[in-house]
């Protein structure tokens, strides 16, 4: 008996230090998506789904995200709850690409900062999905 308290003495205050992240980054069930450098497969607008750049990529760690749109750097304020994320206060460096780069950076960073996104996790993969049904795929790298 006296073997099974100190189990459960050291066993409760880990399982419950697993249940979340501190500093905001997350707070629930699902599995965390920050502090992983996660590569962005496409996005999909209006029912239409563009493969992403080679190099176009998303970091969310410690309240912000960085990363890379397809052509430009960026960064934003990130907040992450639950199965949520909301990127805002997005800043982006302003390198000329190629029409197609460009067009599919414009329609990645109208996505990501279009209010709350919803997470999904599945294995290796992430999907943000926002109100309107546009969604980001990502995985890891």
């Amino acid at each position: 008996m006296t073997l099974t308290m100190a189990a459960a003495a050291v066993l409760v205050p880990l399982t419950v230090a697993c249940g979340s992240e501190r500093g905001g980054a997350f707070v629930g069930t699902q599995p965390p998506v920050t502090g992983i450098d996660w590569t962005v497969d496409s996005v999909t607008v209006d029912g239409t789904t563009h493969p992403a750049p080679a190099r176009a990529h998303l970091t969310i760690e410690d309240g912000r995200a960085a990363g890379n749109l397809g052509c430009n750097q960026f960064s934003a304020t990130a907040q992450v709850t639950d199965d949520h994320v909301r990127l805002s206060h997005a800043r982006t460096t302003r390198m000329a690409c190629d029409n197609a780069r460009m067009t599919f950076e414009r329609a990645l960073a109208r996505t990501l900062t279009s209010g709350p996104l919803t997470m999904k996790t599945e294995g290796e993969k992430l999907t943000l999905t926002a109100v309107g049904g546009d969604r980001v795929q990502l995985s890891r790298k």
